[in-house]
């Protein structure tokens, strides 16, 4: 994995509350080495082991951009989804924003067939053939094209597994991240002070509910997943 230079600072780190950790109370002891001190009940994170630790997910992702790999961003708390989506388009990856549907990854196979009906009935209203049909089975497909774009919507043009899963929240995220784990996916993921660090392959220790936090973490990423496409795109 090549060392680059990601331009992340502590006082736009400071400025996002990335250091702002969880009560005193609920936290995790294995995040002891990224907690730097405890302030007014809440521990805070060392903010130097974030940019260590983002730096090293930049490169990651960097390098894996560069050589055409897919990524999947997910992040399914409501405070967070917009700025999964936002994100993931701006990157071109895909991702998970409302809810994870357990063996979405473990369980593909399910997943390709759920995807291949999105697809369909996608062809099947724009070309205008669900509104020729009567109306009581226009309308349960409709219905069921609303859920399918509601919980597939950013994976519909996911053809296999993803090489690298982003996740904005361990704790939210635990079925998601232990799917990754048994089919050896790499993982990235945010891990506030009450989570454990050992879980996934780069753990990034920063405040996973304050949304200036997590849109900072993630443009980061984003920025180094896109400047790998270029690079991609360059040497094609």
């Amino acid at each position: 994995m090549t060392k680059r230079y990601w331009n992340i600072t502590l006082e736009e780190m400071m400025e996002a509350g990335v250091h702002l950790g969880h009560d005193t109370r609920k936290w995790n002891p294995r995040m002891a080495p990224y907690i730097a001190t405890k302030r007014k009940g809440i521990h805070i994170i060392n903010l130097t082991q974030t940019a260590r630790f983002l730096s090293e997910a930049c490169d990651l992702v960097f390098d894996a951009a560069s050589i055409g790999k897919q990524f999947l961003i997910l992040g399914t708390k409501k405070k967070v989804a917009d700025s999964v989506k936002r994100a993931a388009i701006r990157a071109r990856c895909h991702y998970v924003n409302k809810k994870w549907l357990g063996g979405m990854l473990t369980n593909w196979y399910t997943t390709e067939t759920r995807l291949r009906k999105f697809r369909d009935l996608r062809i099947e209203q724009k070309t205008g053939k669900l509104n020729s049909l009567p109306k009581r089975d226009a309308a349960k497909l409709k219905r069921q094209l609303s859920h399918l774009e509601t919980y597939l919507g950013g994976i519909k043009y996911m053809t296999g597994l993803p090489d690298v899963v982003i996740i904005v929240d361990q704790q939210e995220e635990l079925t998601a991240l232990r799917e990754c784990i048994i089919l050896g996916i790499p993982t990235i993921c945010l891990i506030d002070t009450n989570c454990d660090p050992d879980l996934a392959d780069i753990s990034i220790p920063a405040n996973d509910d304050a949304r200036a936090s997590i849109r900072l973490i993630l443009n980061k990423l984003v920025f180094a997943i896109c400047e790998g496409r270029s690079s991609y795109i360059q040497n094609d």
